[in-house]
């Protein structure tokens, strides 16, 4: 153990360095660490938990819960409320803020979280996580209300994911570089194995539910026909195509070995600007993407600076390697200033994906 960097020796050293600004935020993520702990051992055991299958209800959004959608939250909601470092607490599964209880002590944080995205994998066995991020509480003093937890993802002081897979990871930024801690179950604790994680500036491969082509505006097809073109297209190289439906392990794919990930805005459901969330799925994904070196952006404003209006609002979603997200953020802005002449291509009359010309 003498040359392992745990996760509680990483913290405290973290709090030595921040002189006092993140006071008690190693005691919340510890908690934090312990949730995704359980989590963990419930989803290792799958089936043999009876934690699989569709719990038959919906939460506020529409979204069908999974038993295990259900459980991870209440794991993380019991082992953060006692601690005395939260104010109040928000979930994907919750359709108003959580106070903390009278009998615990409040403090100044504000936690988010989903608490198992890619649960649409659960019964296929494939890679899920957890997200998370924390903010400061604006002053005042009571419980924090729905206001308290609108703010920008710029405000975080903290984000990360739990990772689900053949080994659970925990990755996270406190605003100085993204490090990822393993869980090492001979000692029970996250020992540090991928520090200062780093996203190329450029890549060959990107990841796109193909199935939603024929909703993408103009930019979004351009990008991936020229792509798909490879070595003899404008791009003059090939791409690979991924996707898993699992934001946390396409992030963590992007994190250590480059990529771009788009969500992005379409016509599928006009009444929605997106499908990720920007609250506790968007923000504290940019915010690790871009402490990585990447770029996180809605394809029109950079996702850290968008303010969310609601707990639940949603939104287009475009990050990873640099040069790429500022590739389609300038196909945008040619489209939306009228630029877009590559466009008006008989290209997307004749072509899609799947279909030769």
């Amino acid at each position: 153990m003498s040359d392992k960097t745990t996760l509680a020796r990483f913290l405290v050293e973290n709090e030595r360095e921040a002189a006092g600004d993140s006071r008690g935020l190693g005691r919340l993520l510890l908690d934090l660490a312990s949730a995704i702990k359980e989590i963990a051992a419930v989803c290792s055991r799958g089936a043999l938990a009876d934690a699989l299958g569709d719990a038959g209800t919906e939460n506020g959004q529409g979204d069908r819960q999974k038993t295990l959608d259900l459980l991870a939250n209440e794991i993380v909601l019991g082992a953060c409320a006692w601690g005395g470092e939260l104010a109040g607490m928000v979930s994907e599964e919750l359709d108003a803020p959580h106070p903390i209880p009278l009998c615990h002590p409040r403090g100044d944080y504000l936690l988010v979280f989903d608490p198992l995205d890619g649960s649409s994998n659960l019964d296929v066995n494939i890679t899920v996580g957890t997200i998370f991020s924390i903010l400061r509480k604006p002053e005042g003093d009571g419980p924090p209300g729905l206001e308290a937890f609108l703010q920008p993802g710029s405000r975080q002081v903290c984000a990360g994911y739990a990772l689900y897979g053949p080994s659970t990871m925990l990755v996270l930024t406190l605003g100085r570089g993204v490090h990822g801690f393993t869980l090492d179950p001979a000692i029970g604790e996250f020992v540090l194995t991928h520090p200062g994680l780093r996203i190329p500036e450029e890549t060959c491969e990107f990841a796109v539910n193909a199935s939603n082509e024929r909703f993408w505006e103009p930019p979004v097809r351009l990008y991936v026909e020229e792509c798909l073109q490879g070595r003899s297209g404008p791009r003059g190289a090939d791409f690979n195509m991924r996707w898993i439906a699992s934001l946390v392990a396409e992030v963590h794919r992007i994190l250590v070995r480059g990529g771009l990930f788009m969500y992005p805005r379409d016509t599928k459901d006009p009444s929605r600007p997106g499908r990720l969330r920007l609250l506790y799925e968007a923000s504290p994904m940019a915010m690790i993407v871009e402490q990585a070196g990447g770029a996180a952006s809605t394809g029109r404003s950079r996702l850290l600076d968008v303010v969310p209006r609601g707990l639940h609002e949603r939104v287009a979603v475009i990050l990873g390697s640099r040069r790429e997200v500022e590739r389609l953020v300038r196909y945008h802005a040619d489209h939306d200033g009228g630029r877009d002449r590559p466009y008006t291509n008989p290209l997307f009359n004749s072509r899609s994906l799947f279909r030769g010309a």
